[in-house]
């Protein structure tokens, strides 16, 4: 690691679902404001070089049709696609030359437990992790990919069992940044809950739960904003001043008093490093 402080990447979690450019009636411009446009403009546009990591798709083939068409129309046709399954390939040359010409990395979505199990602490997590830290790299991540970026990442739990302690399944992810907690798909599926009680486990994370076609560009390790057509809740424990979660039984329902949540959409901004939020002024629109 470098002696800077920041990590001079950039982080693009994505809450699954996103526009890859085949939407009849798309929600946003794709061209203009479409997720996958912004993954690009963070890089070099559409002369970027993309890797596309499906290791948590049980259908990596399809998933990667979808990607390289959305990413051409983009004006991109530099994708190369891994579907890692074990950690010994993590080691090959030729991947990690790859990877370490890649100004975008992407994983897809699928089961996110399956993203550390192949790729945690092997010659090419650390290489990710050196280059986010000391160069513009790009290391975006749809649904299971964005939960996997994550130190303490959610690997399960039933949104109708929520707010019982138990209901939420954490594992080691990828801790590109160690500070988030993410959940994705997360208005659709119901998911406060399973969010809520990962934050009252480790309550020195702040949790971020996205909507479908809905991001978040992190940049500096620290401040982020709303990207895509819906929402992205922020949930901040810092204020918390009641949290029985460790006192009590498994299927016990929780209490929390004082969990601070703000609901964020398109282009709204909010800091790691004091908690602070910047909102869009009404009317205002971002690209």
């Amino acid at each position: 690691m470098s002696s800077h402080s920041k990590p001079r990447g950039v982080l693009i979690p994505i809450g699954g679902g996103e526009d890859r450019g085949e939407e009849t009636t798309p929600r946003l411009p794709y061209e203009q404001k479409g997720v996958l446009k912004h993954v690009l403009d963070k890089a070099k546009g559409s002369n970027s070089k993309v890797v596309l990591v499906t290791s948590a798709s049980s259908v990596p083939d399809e998933v990667c049709a979808t990607y390289k068409f959305g990413f051409n129309r983009l004006g991109c046709i530099s994708l190369i696609h891994y579907h890692i399954t074990e950690k010994e390939e993590c080691n090959q040359e030729t991947l990690l030359k790859d990877f370490a010409e890649a100004d975008v990395v992407m994983f897809s979505g699928g089961n996110q437990a399956k993203i550390p199990k192949r790729i945690r602490e092997t010659k090419l997590h650390d290489l990710l992790k050196e280059r986010y830290w000391n160069e513009p790299l790009v290391i975006a991540g749809t649904s299971a990919g964005a939960m996997a970026m994550s130190e303490f990442m959610v690997a399960g739990g039933s949104a109708s069992e929520a707010f019982y302690k138990g209901a939420v399944k954490m594992k080691t992810g990828l801790g590109f940044i160690p500070e988030l907690i993410i959940d994705t798909h997360f208005v659709r599926r119901g998911r406060f809950g399973r969010l809520a009680e990962a934050v009252a486990v480790h309550p020195q994370c702040v949790g971020i739960g996205l909507a479908e076609d809905t991001g978040v560009i992190i940049e500096d390790g620290d401040h982020f904003t709303v990207i895509g057509s819906g929402m992205a809740i922020v949930m901040d424990p810092r204020g918390i001043t009641h949290n029985n979660h460790s006192v009590l039984k498994n299927g016990t329902l929780m209490s929390m008093t004082n969990l601070t949540t703000h609901l964020l959409s398109n282009g709204d901004k909010f800091r790691l490093s004091d908690h602070s939020t910047k909102v869009l002024p009404m009317g205002q629109s971002f690209i």
